[in-house]
């Protein structure tokens, strides 16, 4: 049955669906890289889509920006309807000097200064992806010939960082970028006992000047979309 977030009929979605933060680029990868794609949810303009790649089923559905976002839509679709694996692709902000504007960042674990985490009541968990995503996406991209990087994100509430100092405490931790879904993403996935991957695309450089061009976010943006999508059809030919 649908939720009050979601218009979608049990069935609607495949069991892979790619997250995108934005409902727009949710649109452009039904309308760029799916076969017949049928929108199943427009409720509140968070565009959901199902249909296929390369023969196989797939769905994209936009998260909204924000932990409690994620958990939301997250979480109704690992339970109301019967998703198995969802993929995250979405922007970061690098906080390493060597990782550069278009790169990709395999966020392999997740730490958080939210308080999302809080509502499980399972202090000190640490959100984690599921290893067999992370390499498979890690043989996908040497493959498709992408740099990425793969390690800890930051999660974080806040998107204006006024406190610069605490993000070098994280970078001096090697924490590779900063973005505001993945550890929520993660900790809902591990109650829901499912799995899940944030592919992020580095937009912008947190201790440098480098900053992504309109022709870099056309061009280079869609190499987490493929990368996503060629996982998507690995999942479904097991």
């Amino acid at each position: 049955m649908s939720t009050v977030h979601n218009q979608a009929n049990p069935g609607d979605f495949a069991k892979t669906v790619l997250m995108p933060g934005d409902p727009l680029r949710s649109k452009f990868i039904a309308e760029h890289f799916f076969e017949h794609p049928k929108l199943v949810n427009n409720v509140r303009g968070i565009q959901g889509y199902t249909g296929s790649y390369q023969g196989h089923p797939v769905s994209v559905m936009a998260s909204g920006m924000g932990a409690p976002s994620m958990g939301i839509y997250s979480r109704e679709l690992f339970d109301q309807y019967g998703v198995e694996t969802i993929l995250r692709i979405g922007t970061t902000g690098s906080l390493q000097d060597h990782i550069h504007v278009g790169d990709l960042i395999l966020a392999a674990g997740a730490c958080t200064d939210t308080n999302f985490l809080a509502h499980w009541k399972v202090t000190g968990f640490a959100p984690i992806a599921a290893p067999k995503l992370v390499s498979r996406a890690m043989a996908l991209a040497e493959e498709m010939g992408y740099t990425y990087y793969a390690g800890n994100v930051l999660t974080s509430d806040r998107f204006y960082m006024d406190d610069m100092e605490q993000l070098r405490r994280w970078r001096r931790m090697g924490v590779l970028g900063t973005e505001m879904e993945t550890a929520a993403l993660y900790s809902t996935a591990a109650w829901c006992g499912k799995q899940a991957l944030s592919i992020l695309t580095v937009s912008d450089g947190m201790f440098n000047d480098e900053d992504s061009t309109p022709a870099q976010r056309e061009t280079q943006f869609t190499r987490m979309m493929k990368l996503a999508l060629a996982l998507a059809v690995e999942l479904e030919e097991e």
